[in-house]
């Protein structure tokens, strides 16, 4: 059986990505997330490293994250993957679905640490990724969301049918993909079948920070299914 990595964000394209690759065979060892220089968020939604954590606990993958800046970040991701390459693991699975340049990245870097990379969503179509997310049983919130694109109010929205809809209309006048494939918004898994424990969301804080709104979760917990 092989040995992979899920490079982690938090959210729902990594956690269906990472769902596809156990139900395929592979063996999730690690969930791997590049967090700021202080250690104190995930780079990629903003998401506190604590939180991901307890998310990680929820699904009983464990957590490894490695602190960089923006400029080091390549040299730190590949320094993780060799480090993980000395423990057997030889795969790495990413959410990505159809953006060709971090395709590239991807395949690149894999390529230099002799890494095999799995995509489970590429090249799929975003409605029915989201479909089939919801389909399975999976539950996630936005927690972040371009302010030229969303009010305050999508921050804590559960990603379902309703949401679809909202995101076809909001479509009609604007530039989203319904995945947020670019950036548009990102969101935080907290149930679902790869999840042995539901992370409880307890109290939260609407914040505007560089152009987007983020949901800074400020109290969790861990809740027997």
């Amino acid at each position: 059986m092989h040995q992979v990595f899920t490079s982690w964000s938090g959210g729902k394209d990594c956690c269906l990505a990472c769902y596809r690759a156990s139900i395929s065979g592979l063996k999730v060892r690690y969930l791997a997330n590049m967090v700021t220089e202080d250690g104190k968020r995930s780079w990629t939604h903003g998401l506190s490293s604590e939180l991901l954590q307890v998310q990680s606990q929820a699904i009983g993958i464990p957590l490894v994250q490695r602190r960089t800046t923006r400029d080091n970040y390549e040299a730190e991701f590949k320094s993780m993957l060799r480090a993980f390459r000395q423990e057997g693991v030889d795969g790495g699975v990413f959410g990505d679905i159809d953006f060709n340049e971090h395709r590239q990245w991807i395949d690149r870097v894999c390529q230099e640490v002799d890494v095999i990379p799995h995509l489970p969503l590429w090249g799929e179509s975003q409605d029915k990724i989201m479909r089939d997310f919801i389909d399975l049983g999976f539950e996630a919130v936005v927690v972040a969301a371009k302010a030229d694109l969303f009010g305050e109010e999508i921050l804590g929205r559960k990603v379902d049918l309703d949401f679809i809809k909202h995101l076809e209309e909001l479509r009609e006048t604007k530039e989203i993909t319904p995945c947020g494939e670019a950036g548009e918004y990102h969101t935080l898994v907290v149930d679902g079948p790869l999840f042995n424990q539901r992370l409880e969301i307890l109290e939260t804080n609407k914040v505007l920070r560089e152009g987007h709104w983020f949901l800074e979760i400020l109290k969790s917990d861990l809740r027997s299914k």
